[in-house]
């Protein structure tokens, strides 16, 4: 498993590599907007691999609540819109609910409230949804939801 985790990494570090050093190197004059470049497309590749490693995370987690409170359809977890309506099923809530997660400040409050609701689910305080608006805890909640006894 160390070996399948470093790879990613790897690959990352030369292509950062890549991005930044070999155009500005190469090219001798006026290379400070290539490298400028280079470090911006390094920047965002490093967002986006950890965006899809948190991806990965929320859903793997949101798959094991799902079939740990025996809620059909568990693959709905790694479908982005989808998601949502997994989470209101093992929260039992309406799905009509879904509506008011596309309303900006009030998707918040309804989030918080299903997330108690799955909390309650897997048999947990129900405090532990209010976690999920905490920074670093709402890293923390789903795992602990999803692989905690």
């Amino acid at each position: 498993m160390k070996s399948l985790v470093g790879v990613p990494f790897r690959f990352a570090w030369v292509l950062l590599f890549a991005l930044v050093l070999l155009p500005s190197a190469a090219l001798g004059q006026d290379n400070s907007s290539y490298a400028a470049a280079g470090l911006g497309m390094g920047i965002i590749v490093c967002f986006v691999m950890f965006g899809l490693a948190g991806y990965i995370y929320v859903s793997l987690a949101l798959q094991t609540i799902a079939n740990k409170t025996s809620t059909a359809n568990a693959w709905l977890a790694w479908i982005p819109i989808a998601n949502v309506f997994l989470m209101l099923g093992v929260a039992k809530k309406p799905m009509w609910w879904f509506l008011l997660f596309l309303v900006p400040l009030v998707n918040i409050v309804f989030a918080v409230i299903v997330w108690m609701a799955i909390a309650e689910a897997r048999g947990k305080p129900n405090w532990w949804g209010i976690l999920t608006i905490v920074p670093v805890a709402n890293l923390v909640v789903p795992g602990v939801l999803a692989w905690a006894d």
